[in-house]
């Protein structure tokens, strides 16, 4: 696939938008839009865990191109974890319970609005990135921590 780009955020947002999804964008897709400069191959959404966005989700990512299976759709409903989408227009990852962020009420307070986009605040994404301890996401943190400093100073 093809790397995240602005085109699919705009799909998204505006796709969303219209079924009501309340969602963050999280990961690197989310720094990202918040201007950092580097490329990802995915969008990483933090969705609120609700039955009703659950359900509103599945629309929306069908309205998208995503051809969802039965169970993948009863796992959004239910808010499973983690969900990793490749059947559809691009690549896509769900993530209701993101490490390093104890709820989504907390985030969504903290959220950042870039053109309409609800974007994670840097610190979560950073505070996920940190507690995922994942090689991948050790190797992206000083330049993220980096970039905080930046994008701080520009507030």
């Amino acid at each position: 696939m093809a790397a995240f780009d602005y085109r699919q955020a705009q799909e998204i947002r505006d796709i969303f938008a219209q079924h009501g999804v309340r969602y963050l964008f999280i990961g690197k897709s989310g720094a990202i839009l918040l201007g950092f400069p580097d490329t990802t191959q995915d969008a990483d959404l933090f969705p609120e865990r609700t039955a009703e966005n659950g359900r509103r989700l599945v629309s929306a990512l069908r309205q998208l191109g995503f051809a969802l299976t039965e169970s993948q759709a009863a796992e959004v409903e239910r808010g499973k974890d983690f969900i990793q989408l490749k059947k559809g227009p691009f690549d896509l990852d769900l993530v209701f319970a993101p490490d390093g962020i104890e709820r989504f009420a907390d985030a969504w307070e903290r959220r950042v609005d870039i053109e309409g986009f609800p974007v994670c605040h840097i610190d979560d994404i950073i505070a996920s990135k940190a507690a995922s301890n994942r090689a991948r996401d050790r190797e992206v943190l000083p330049r993220l921590r980096s970039f905080r400093a930046y994008w701080m100073s520009k507030k």
